[in-house]
């Protein structure tokens, strides 16, 4: 066994494979870029090398610096996470010349199945049925139209070396699939350093289900069940779950069987995973292979007790799978929910910054529901434009799909994050979505039920009554406190009062305290109107981030974040102002002229940080609805910005190559 490997890798990856050699006894080396000089990474690991710029071309992708970094530190062996170097054939072959070992696949494997092109022509070979598509190199986007006529409309263009979506469009017609040509060679170009795309025909309702292979250097391959990713948007992955709710006893094993025979034809020997195509009907097509670890392995490690890491270690050091496919059994069910930096209220684009507060639920397991939260940041870090935008997976396990996904949601609820925009309140949204927990699902899921985009349900009575429950237990409290500063010129009478009245975003909710003193811990008693009493109780004191407690009944956990006069509440996807009032402050505050936002609709504001790619127009031209405007860079993802109208460009106030903040102006209209 090793006694110490280096992780090329940076971010949650790095630390999860840290966690697993500590508890081997295996010492760790880490690299960093100047970005990630104070990374959890970096301070996680034994010893720790500078590798660079910012940028991973410069600095994560250079296989001589990962090497250097080795006989710097004497480490033996190489873990490559996923994405960078994991799926270059050229890393492990310049590793073995060093006499340094890859903790991965054969370069022969990686060369045949990791190359998405090659990967479906081999399967063609070995009869392994595939979407029908077209393998060859594409020269232009002209021939790129003739091939997509020739397959039918609706094609999939993608990198050959591409992953986590980048470097793939979906394309409708050939205009499409134009510039879906052109922007797939330019992200695969930046992101993978290698430009070739191809084109395969896209299957309709589909769902994403992959297998999770497991091999040995003495021949023994298995499989570790499945997992359901349909969940995706843009073509990223952004909730996965395993086993898959469609998925048969019969149709399991064909699927795992196809992929061990795929796997074995290529002698296989590391963690790995045959990704399937599925109808709705169980029909499954083989869609490539990823020659890595994968970012959801922690459904697979949950519900078979088996650590992928600590595999991959004993298989690249030559030793024998002590697992047989008898062995591998499925235990309860699991859901990762992808925590990403981006903002869901303006269409899911990048959001950077520091992570003024981190505060993710507590690990641990109590009452048969585990929670494990794979991460790479603590409350400080910075998210950078340089990498990808996830901070966190969030996963569950528990004995049934429902019982899973319910402390799913809790967990979402506390989970606080602040300085940055993030998706948790989508993904709280997503576990309350009825569809979701019927597991009717699709890779169109996000698209098909989200169409306008994710906004803030609108809290119905009983949200309402919750919420407003809530924030009465605080503003009372808080309002009790305040009464009796040292200090007050009028000190309070001992009489506390009964009519309140909560207003949530512009709602006004009469609401009685009808027993109880507003202190630490809370326990009142509420009324909503006429309506019954309802016990209240929390160990919530002012300051707190993280309102948990009992409404009635209901075990509840609410974000509460400060805002002037009162709290903004954030719970099961709802996000609202709340306000305690008197009776006639209410009153009063519903004659309060309404202020409106600034009238922005004569301008392109950039919709997230990010760099000007390019500029599409000049001043003085006239514009048309749906043409393009300009092109920002945001994490290695080409965002085009169209015009929404008829128009014509009066000034331009950026210009290609240049940095700007969210909201900053492009250009302004006529």
């Amino acid at each position: 066994m090793f006694s110490k490997i280096l992780i090329a890798n940076r971010g949650e990856i790095a630390c999860r494979v840290i966690k697993t050699a500590k508890r081997m006894g295996i010492k760790t080396v880490a690299v960093y870029s100047d970005a990630d000089q104070d990374a959890l990474h970096v301070e996680m690991a034994d010893e720790a090398v500078h590798i660079g710029p910012a940028a991973a071309a410069d600095s994560y992708l250079i296989a001589e610096k990962i090497i250097a970094a080795c006989k710097q530190t004497g480490a033996e062996a190489v873990h490559p996470g996923y994405g960078f170097l994991s799926e270059r054939a050229s890393f492990p072959k310049a590793l073995a010349k060093e006499g340094i070992v890859f903790i991965g696949p054969n370069p022969r494997a990686i060369e045949a199945m990791g190359d998405k092109i090659e990967s479906k022509k081999f399967a063609n070979e070995a009869r392994v049925s595939t979407v029908p598509g077209y393998l060859g190199v594409i020269e232009s986007p002209e021939q790129a139209v003739e091939i997509a006529g020739d397959i039918g409309y609706p094609v999939m263009i993608k990198a050959s070396a591409g992953g986590g979506g980048k470097g793939m469009r979906i394309a409708w017609n050939a205009e499409e699939v134009r510039d879906g040509y052109t922007r797939s060679k330019s992200e695969a170009a930046s992101s993978f350093g290698d430009d070739r795309v191809f084109i395969e025909k896209f299957i309709q309702n589909p769902r994403h289900i992959e297998i999770q292979v497991l091999g040995d250097k003495h021949g023994n391959v298995v499989y570790l069940g499945e997992r359901e990713c349909s969940i995706q948007r843009r073509n990223q992955k952004v909730i996965e779950e395993a086993p898959s709710p469609l998925l048969d006893e019969e149709t399991r094993r064909a699927m795992g069987e196809q992929a061990v025979a795929l796997a074995k034809a290529v002698d296989y020997d590391s963690a790995g995973t045959v990704e399937f195509v599925a109808g709705q009907d169980k029909s499954f097509f083989f869609l490539e292979m990823n020659t890595r670890l994968q970012v959801e392995h922690p459904v697979t490690e949950l519900i078979t007790g088996i650590d992928l890491v600590e595999q991959m270690i004993h298989v690249a050091a030559g030793e024998k799978l002590e697992i047989s496919q008898e062995d591998v059994k499925l235990n309860g069910w699991s859901i990762e929910s992808r925590i990403y930096a981006e903002d869901p209220y303006r269409n899911f684009l990048p959001s950077i910054g520091r992570l003024t507060r981190y505060r993710p639920p507590e690990e641990g397991v109590a009452e048969g529901l585990t929670i494990r939260n794979d991460t790479g940041v603590v409350e400080g870090s910075e998210i950078s434009m340089f990498y990808d935008p996830m901070i966190a997976k969030l996963v569950t396990h528990a004995p049934t799909r429902e019982e899973a996904i319910a402390g799913m949601s809790e967990a979402l609820d506390a989970f606080y994050v602040d300085g940055i925009q993030h998706n948790v309140p989508f993904l709280t949204s997503l576990m309350n979505h009825p569809r979701w927990r019927s597991g009717d699902l699709s890779t169109s899921f996000i698209a098909d039920e989200y169409p306008d985009g994710f906004s803030p349900a609108e809290p119905d009575e009983n949200a309402q009554a919750l919420l407003a429950a809530v924030a009465l237990s605080m503003g009372a409290l808080n309002r009790e406190r305040l009464d009796h500063l040292t200090g007050r010129l009028r000190p309070h009478s001992g009489a506390v009062r009964e009519d309140w009245v909560v207003k949530i975003d512009k709602s006004y909710i009469p609401i009685r305290l009808a027993a109880g003193y507003p202190g630490t811990p809370i326990e009142i008693d509420v009324a909503i109107g006429d309506g019954p009493v309802t016990a209240v109780e929390s160990d919530w004191a002012p300051g707190d981030r993280l309102w948990n407690g009992r409404v009635g009944e209901r075990a509840v956990t609410v974000q509460v974040r400060p805002v002037m006069g009162g709290y903004r509440l954030d719970w099961q996807g709802y996000s609202v102002v709340a306000k305690v009032m008197t009776p006639r402050i209410a009153e009063l505050d519903a004659l309060m002229p309404e202020k409106m936002p600034p009238d922005t609709s004569k301008m392109l504001l950039c919709p997230m940080p990010g760099l000007v790619v390019s500029i599409a127009v000049e001043e003085g031209q006239e514009v048309k609805a749906g043409e393009q405007l300009a092109i920002v860079e945001a994490m290695k993802m080409e965002n085009v910005l169209r015009a929404e109208r008829d128009c014509v460009v009066s000034s331009i106030k950026a210009a290609a190559g240049d940095s700007l903040a969210v909201d900053a102006v492009i250009m302004e209209f006529e």
